[in-house]
């Protein structure tokens, strides 16, 4: 590979450019900000094929889409500080958290950002922070940039907010819902970060990174979550901080012997009652070719849009399992047996 710095290309706002941040700072990897602007869409677009972000822009100039598959490649790239550990359970733990964080988080996310008409006004100048003045949201807004941006935070929510909070079966009917299912979420992560500093123990994982890009995107910074976190918000703003302080990183290793905290098993709990719920229906109701599903993680049914991604990321993390050898491991046999978890991920249907 070509030396030199790696230009990570999206906004401030984006939960998944906050999780390829998270990564680049953990790896200790050359990088800066390229914010996607009105100026330079149409060319990043040409380039990549697609308008999504993050994109990362390698030193060869390299153009690349997907943290999924980034965040392999950079561990790759830079063995020094590896992000995906090699024992069959860690690894299998490791994937499998990632694809839940991953598309789980998203409708908390889109929610509390484009349900509440306090945090589209708060949104919208600071997406107009990177979109237009090309510059972070940490530096202070004048009066006349505030003025000026105002109408962002409405005009993203016409275009693009409302709809995806209703195709994901999350719009305002559904508050209630989405809050009772995120204070769950937190109960369990409190549990685990009690005595963890990371999802596998005292270092983090690929999964680490998308848990605190939604964090540092959302959960920490807009006003809705923030009110939702109580008791706890020292919890997960030390966990946030932790990958974006000044000192993001940890010397730590892993567990010995293939080993992961016993209080993993709560954070799976609640996966299984509400990511594996609806990704399992999503998955069902693409394969049968219909366009919309239904699933109940707990407050009766919600109807949602099929999103192909799913079943291809499922597909992803199945080929990880089985070049962990996961068949061949006891130790991920025993820790996954009774949970559905393996065979959701093995079932080889496309």
């Amino acid at each position: 590979m070509y030396p030199g710095n790696y230009a990570l290309v999206g906004s401030e706002m984006s939960f998944f450019s906050r999780k390829l941040e998270a990564q680049l700072r953990f790896q200790h990897i050359p990088w800066d900000w390229h914010f996607k602007t009105q100026a330079r869409t149409g060319e990043l677009e040409a380039r990549s094929g697609t308008h999504f972000v993050p994109l990362l822009m390698t030193p060869e100039k390299w153009l690349i889409h997907d943290t999924i598959a980034l965040g392999p490649m950079l561990n790759d790239r830079f063995p020094d500080r590896p992000v995906i550990p090699p024992t069959p359970l860690q690894r299998s733990c490791c994937f499998i958290l990632e694809d839940a964080w991953n598309h789980w988080l998203g409708r908390s996310c889109v929610h509390t950002r484009w349900c509440y008409p306090d945090d589209i006004a708060w949104a919208g100048p600071r997406f107009g922070a990177n979109m237009i003045l090309g510059r972070s949201v940490d530096i202070p807004f004048t009066d006349q940039e505030m003025e000026q941006l105002a109408d962002i935070g409405p005009q993203m929510h016409e275009s693009f907010g409302k709809n995806v909070c209703e195709y994901n079966g999350v719009g305002p009917e559904q508050g209630e819902f989405v809050k009772a299912d995120f204070i769950r979420m937190m109960q369990a992560l409190d549990t685990h970060f009690a005595e963890n500093h990371f999802l596998l123990g005292q270092r983090p994982c690929l999964a680490d990174f998308a848990l605190a890009g939604a964090s540092k995107a959302h959960f920490t910074t807009d006003p809705t979550p923030i009110s939702w976190l109580g008791e706890y918000q020292e919890m997960l703003f030390d966990y946030t901080q932790r990958f974006f302080g000044d000192d993001a990183g940890t010397d730590e290793d892993w567990l010995p012997e293939d080993g992961v905290p016993d209080t993993l098993g709560v954070i799976l709990d609640y996966l299984q009652s509400s990511y594996f719920k609806f990704a399992s229906a999503n998955v069902t109701a693409g394969l049968a070719g219909e366009k919309y599903y239904e699933y109940d993680y707990g407050y009766g049914p919600t109807k949602a849009r099929t999103q192909k991604r799913l079943n291809l990321a499922r597909l992803h993390v199945g080929d990880e399992l089985r070049r962990a050898n996961t068949k061949g491991s006891s130790a991920v046999s025993d820790f996954f047996a009774g949970r559905g978890i393996l065979e959701y991920y093995l079932a080889t249907s496309e």
